[in-house]
């Protein structure tokens, strides 16, 4: 891929995580407002909604694969195995520090946005890029 292409790529990332992190925001909130106070509670089924939103549209769009859904979904699940037991720790010791629950969200997003970008374009795409149907309507133009 070329520099721009690359560049590209990145930009569709961040405003794709960008709409899942408003629904991440959102859920959280709205599970703040029925009474979900602690973070951990709150946080881990709106991280769920926002995975699983950014990953159809980042697979689709952003890396253009026709990789096997079920295989790169197992890809991505095994990254949240690692980062959800992670950020489920700092944010709870965050929490117990007296930290603002929406600053901890903040910063758990942002670390989820780049160690996701970065595993899913070297692991989980790393092969499997820009062979989709999508991809194929752009290089025929």
């Amino acid at each position: 891929m070329t520099k721009k292409q690359n560049i590209w790529q990145i930009v569709k990332f961040v405003l794709f995580s960008a709409s899942a992190g408003i629904i991440q925001i959102g859920s959280f909130s709205v599970f703040q407002l029925c009474g979900i106070t602690t973070w951990a509670w709150a946080y881990f089924p709106s991280l769920v909604l926002s995975v699983l939103w950014n990953f159809t549209f980042n697979r689709r769009y952003t890396f253009q694969s026709a990789a096997n859904v079920p295989v790169a979904m197992l890809k991505v699940f095994a990254f949240y195995c690692v980062f959800t037991p992670l950020s489920l720790w700092w944010g709870t010791a965050l929490e117990n520090a007296g930290w603002n629950d929406f600053l901890i969200q903040a910063l758990t997003m942002l670390v989820n946005l780049t160690t996701e970008f970065l595993y899913c374009r070297f692991v989980v795409y790393r092969n499997n890029m820009n062979n989709n149907d999508v991809a194929k309507k752009h290089q025929s133009k």
